[in-house]
């Protein structure tokens, strides 16, 4: 099933696919905030050291399956697989779009 998602976020989700963490890093503004497990990274630099020891490390790969529009954020779901304790593990992405760039992005279990 192939979703309909707003570019940054379909940049994003692709990028993941090929484990790029460049690729996943450039639809994200410069100043955008990930919140992960319930700690905050911000900007470019935080934001890669995440994807380069959490992501790209244990090869996990979002796969969304449903999205919605939900009080201005556009709300993905869908498993994560990996190298990783208890993997799949059903994850929501909480994307905050502004200027066709993820401003914020709030990731949960």
């Amino acid at each position: 099933m192939t979703l309909a998602l707003p570019s940054p976020i379909a940049a994003y989700v692709a990028a993941n696919a090929r484990l790029d963490v460049d690729g996943m890093l450039a639809p994200f503004a410069a100043d955008a905030v990930l919140r992960d497990n319930g700690a905050a990274f911000r900007g470019h630099v935080e934001i890669r050291r995440l994807f380069e020891e959490a992501v790209v490390s244990v090869k996990a790969i979002f796969t969304p399956d449903t999205a919605r529009h939900e009080e201005g954020q556009v709300v993905v779901e869908g498993p994560a697989y990996g190298d990783f304790k208890g993997s799949p593990i059903r994850f929501t992405y909480r994307f905050t779009l502004e200027d066709d760039a993820i401003k914020d992005l709030e990731i949960t279990a």
